[in-house]
């Protein structure tokens, strides 16, 4: 049996080709999915809460969301009260863009999960969330 970091590697890898193929279809370059999908759920976030949630080192969210605001993917706005900080919000192309990468992540979830019962998706899904909280745990420390 393999050893469990190369299964993970292998499963993230396979995966992420299939995204990163159907994303390039709508327009979409490297990391600007997973930010529209986060956006979509937490729009009005800041870059540094956008980077810790999608595991992307803040200044290379920053070159992602400057691309985004250049597609007219999103804006970037100030609140009330806050004029240091900018917040995220989706623009109704981005929005667009967020729900069709839905679709596709919908589709490579079923695709990877396809021989699995519901009952070992949800295992599955549970065993995974304990991996990334023993290793969020260890980058803490």
């Amino acid at each position: 049996m393999e050893s469990l970091h190369y299964l993970l590697m292998k499963a993230h890898t396979m995966l992420q080709r299939r995204i990163t193929a159907e994303a390039v279809k709508i327009g979409l370059s490297s990391g600007q999915p997973k930010v529209l999908d986060y956006l979509l759920q937490y729009e009005g976030s800041d870059q540094k809460t956008i980077a810790a949630y999608c595991e992307i080192e803040q200044a290379t969210v920053g070159s992602i969301l400057t691309r985004m605001e250049s597609g007219g993917l999103v804006e970037r706005r100030q609140r009330e009260g806050n004029r240091r900080s900018l917040y995220v919000y989706l623009t109704d192309s981005g929005r667009r863009a967020a729900e069709d990468m839905r679709a596709v992540f919908a589709q490579a979830d079923s695709r990877a999960a396809g021989g699995l019962s519901q009952q070992e998706l949800a295992q599955l899904k549970y065993l995974l969330g304990k991996v990334c909280g023993e290793l969020q745990k260890e980058s803490e420390e």
